[in-house]
Parts: C-alpha cells; structure tokens; sequence
C-alpha cells in the first residue's frame, strides 16, 4: 500500500468527497506551501548574509529560485490534468504569470519599508524582521498565490481535458479508485 492510500484511508468519506472536488486547488496550495518555505529559507538566508542592506533584492532572488520549482511542480502535479501546450509556449506563459506575482509579492515589503520607514536605523532590528517577515512573506505572498491561482488556470494550464461526465460521477470514480479508502466516519 503506497504512502498516499495509507493517509486516504484514514479520511472520511464526507470529507474525502469535497478534497477531491478541490483536489487541483489542494495541490496548488501544497505546492505553495513547499515554495513558501523555500522561498523565507532563501529570503531571510539572503538578507542576514550576503544582501544584508538589500532585502528586496534579496526577496526578489528566493521567489525567482521558488518559482522555478514551483514550475516543475505545477506542471507535473497540480495541474498534471490539464491540458498541455508546447513545452517553451507554456513555460513562458508561467514565467510572464510569476513575473506579475513577484512584482506583485514586493508591493507589501517595499511600502513597509520605504513608507512607513519599517527598518533599521528607524526601528529596531526585531521589528525591522518581523515586519519583513508580514509584509514579504505573509501578505505579499497571499496576494500573489491568488493572483497565481486564477491566472495559471486562466491562462497557463487551461482545462482543455473535459471528459464530458458530470463532476459527481467523476468523484465517485475518483473515490471507487481507490477502493473504498476512507470508510472511518
């Protein structure tokens, strides 16, 4: 039994049904969730050694490298269902899409710091971090996640493989798949 049919078994149906009606924005966000941690580890690595007096720069840098594998893993994953253009087509879709997401990710990090003066010598070196850590990390991210999210499937991944049966039916396959996994109430 492989790792993942062990963790759906332990599901409810109930709540098993509504994950795969979501399933596409689940690993989205999964995806996002590893990216995000790559992208502070790389960001706060950055700007506490190399880019110390440049945190945008040093921002701009961990959500470039988290992009690329944020690529990888939505074309694989996330959107693995969708359909599929030429690889050089779709890839510059994504990376004009991650483009306006990284623009849009620094607009938090970049007005608390250079209007409201969230940085050192004006604060102190604890507000200065945890400021960047809200404003770069927390806010601009999820206004870029959800930027992503409607442009990929917009955009970059359209649905182009419609199997012409209803979404319940689809479900219940779904579900019959994996063989009755998730029973536990």
């Amino acid at each position: 039994m492989q790792f993942s049919e062990r963790i759906v078994g332990h599901i409810p149906n109930r709540w098993l049904t509504r994950l795969l009606e979501r399933a596409e924005m689940v690993k989205f966000l999964v995806v996002g969730a590893i990216t995000f941690v790559a992208t502070v580890v790389l960001y706060f690595g950055l700007k506490w050694t190399v880019l110390t007096d440049k945190p945008i720069t040093a921002n701009v840098l961990a959500v470039l490298v988290a992009t690329i594998l944020s690529y990888v893993l939505n074309r694989e994953w996330s959107f693995a269902e969708r359909g599929r253009r030429p690889r050089h087509h779709e890839a510059a879709l994504y990376f004009t899409v991650a483009g306006i997401g990284v623009a849009i990710n620094q607009i938090p990090l970049g007005i608390a710091r250079y209007v409201f003066d969230l940085r050192v010598p004006h604060v102190s070196l604890v507000v200065d971090n945890v400021s960047d850590f809200v404003s770069g990390s927390i806010i601009g991210t999820l206004m870029a996640t959800a930027f992503r999210w409607w442009a990929m499937r917009r955009f970059v991944f359209p649905d182009q493989t419609y199997t012409g049966q209803a979404p319940d039916e689809e479900i219940a396959r779904a579900v019959e798949r994996i063989g009755g996994a998730g029973e536990t109430e």
